[in-house]
């Protein structure tokens, strides 16, 4: 039995932007209160920035780089230069704005701007004691859920395991669909079957209950709507949003950890590594047919051999990443998983993608 934690406030649908500004006057409570901004860099020179309720006297707004997974090296530079800049006064809240990368960024940030130490060291399972700055996650892909989970997706030196904790949630959301006008199909594509994925995986785990089962189902119905009849963003970010609910109360499963092993070692983008990583998964997940069914219809082929010259000490290096996921592995094999799901089994299904 597990106590769920989700967003406290949504707003949802076109124009949902424009809200931001009233949402924020209820958060500054001086002339000087202090909003930071992380913002995905491609709008870095967009009209829509110019538009945002930034005080620039005051709040602080920082570009973000996506080129890469949230590495803890680059966030606790991040917070650095915050901290720098907020001489000892607090910020109320802080936003982040852009795909899964930008949000899991505000994420931690607001982690840390309330507990010591830096982002790696709350790497694991409820490792944070203190909530975190109140936060918004403005989404402008959806799929990856970011705006619903309690994972903050974190790369370190050594490994890639999230901050996975009840502060991570955002207190707030805006969801705009037509902040997805901008997104190259692709990349939508890899990041809309995250979400696919989120819910298979919920679905046939062990730690779900009847709610998250009946975010998931409805998750993917409207996802087979989408990717099978006509594409329809409004439902994809309600798709998005329940599908990462689902997983946020339940786990992921197989493919999540392997897209984790390939990001580390590989530098895959996740959204990437988890589509390449559940289209070997059909022994475990049937639905990889029709994953495969809608992959054809959008015309989206994926690389073949991609790990065929890769070193066997990077072969290696993925193996042990992918098995530090331990809640996730339990979550799809039970206590027994180590005995199931082994090195040689891991190593193997890498050798296909």
């Amino acid at each position: 039995m597990k106590n769920c934690k989700n967003v406290q406030d949504y707003l949802f649908g076109k124009g949902a932007i424009h809200e931001l500004k009233g949402v924020l006057e209820q958060k500054r409570i001086s002339s000087d209160s202090i909003v930071v901004f992380i913002i995905d860099e491609f709008f870095k020179n967009l009209e829509l920035v110019n538009k945002l309720p930034i005080n620039k006297n005051n709040d602080i707004l920082i570009f973000a780089s996506t080129k890469d997974e949230p590495h803890a090296d680059y966030i606790n530079g991040l917070l650095d230069q915050i901290i720098n800049n907020i001489v000892g006064n607090q910020p109320v809240a802080i936003i982040g704005m852009g795909g899964g990368t930008t949000m899991d960024i505000a994420k931690v940030i607001s982690i840390l701007l309330t507990n010591t130490g830096y982002a790696e060291d709350y790497q694991g399972w409820d490792l944070v004691k203190n909530p975190g700055i109140y936060k918004i996650g403005i989404p402008t892909i959806f799929g990856t859920g970011a705006e619903a989970t309690r994972t903050a997706v974190l790369t370190s030196k050594i490994k890639k395991l999230g901050i996975n904790s009840d502060y991570s949630v955002f207190d707030q959301i805006i969801q705009d669909s037509n902040l997805m006008v901008t997104v190259p199909k692709e990349q939508f594509m890899y990041t809309a079957m995250d979400s696919y994925i989120h819910c298979v995986e919920s679905l046939r785990g062990s730690t779900n209950d009847a709610m998250t089962i009946a975010f998931a189902q409805k998750s993917l119905s409207l996802l087979r709507d989408i990717f099978l009849g006509d594409m329809d963003y409004d439902k994809l970010m309600v798709a998005s949003y329940l599908g990462g609910s689902a997983v946020a109360n339940s786990n992921v499963g197989i493919c999540h950890p392997i897209s984790y092993g390939l990001s580390l070692v590989m530098g895959y983008h996740h959204g990437f590594a988890v589509t390449i990583a559940f289209n070997q998964l059909e022994e475990y997940y049937p639905e990889v047919k029709e994953f495969k069914t809608i992959l054809s219809k959008h015309k989206i082929v994926l690389p073949e051999k991609l790990l065929k010259d890769i070193s066997a000490n990077k072969i290696e290096s993925m193996v042990v990443a992918i098995r530090k996921n331990e809640k996730p592995l339990e979550n799809a094999f039970g206590k027994d998983w180590r005995n199931i799901f082994t090195a040689d089994k891991v190593k193997d299904i890498l050798l296909r993608i």
